[in-house]
């Protein structure tokens, strides 16, 4: 597959210059969100970064519009990652299960460094995550990894229509249709095919969901620490 970096850089987001020039601060979490323009540069109920840019969501596409959602589509990453990643460390999962975990956790760890590469400067850094006993009880995982995934498509799906330059949406596309694979092989792991919770739960078309929406879940699962 054509790596991110080679499809959309930060060069093609920011020709003029703009954005790094208003990223040059951007530090800290906060930092970046003040440059961007989000309001007070607002935070998660849970402590982190996410809580300013369904605003910024609703305003008129720009590139540097672009970038923040870039931005709120690597934090999803970091999520996924990060909890792929300590179930594969804690090794309590074997079979089809943990080849499962391991392939998966390479997937979000290759999304984060690509959307970490594409953004530079101006990405945001990692929340911190508490997964509790999700990452070693089998059926939480699975349980876990199942909504993720879904909730994943359905964050790109809802972004993909406010995107303004072809190659972001190109880029986004190409992590959609595999975080749609894996949701498809969790649920088949579970043992669902069709139905309210299997591969197609909203039958022929599929459900996009908006920032506030998402944001809203992932605040919910208390993973999100700090």
């Amino acid at each position: 597959m054509q790596p991110l970096t080679d499809m959309i850089s930060i060069e093609t987001l920011d020709q003029d210059g703009a954005l790094r020039e208003a990223a040059v601060d951007a530090d800290t979490r906060a930092g970046f969100l003040r440059k961007a323009g989000v309001a007070g540069g607002s935070l998660l109920a849970s402590g982190v970064l996410m809580g300013g840019l369904p605003a910024l969501a609703s305003a008129r596409p720009s590139k540097r519009h672009d970038v923040a959602i870039l931005n709120y589509a690597l934090t999803l990453e970091y999520l996924e990652a990060a909890f792929y990643r300590e179930a594969v460390r804690k090794g309590r999962f074997d079979g089809r299960i943990g080849a499962f975990a391991k392939l998966v956790a390479e997937h979000e760890a290759a999304h984060v460094k690509a959307l970490k590469g594409v953004l530079g400067r101006a990405a945001v850094k990692s929340p911190k995550f508490d997964f509790a006993d999700t990452t070693t009880n089998e059926d939480k995982f699975k349980a876990t990894a199942f909504v993720l995934e879904n909730t994943g498509v359905a964050a790109y799906s809802g972004q993909a229509p406010n995107i303004k330059q072809t190659a972001v949406v190109t880029a986004a596309v190409s992590i959609l249709t595999i975080e749609a694979r894996h949701a498809a092989a969790i649920a088949a792991l579970m043992g669902h095919v069709t139905g309210p919770d299997g591969i197609t739960p909203n039958g022929s078309f599929d459900v996009a969901k908006s920032k506030a929406a998402i944001l809203r879940a992932v605040g919910g699962t208390g993973f999100i620490v700090g």
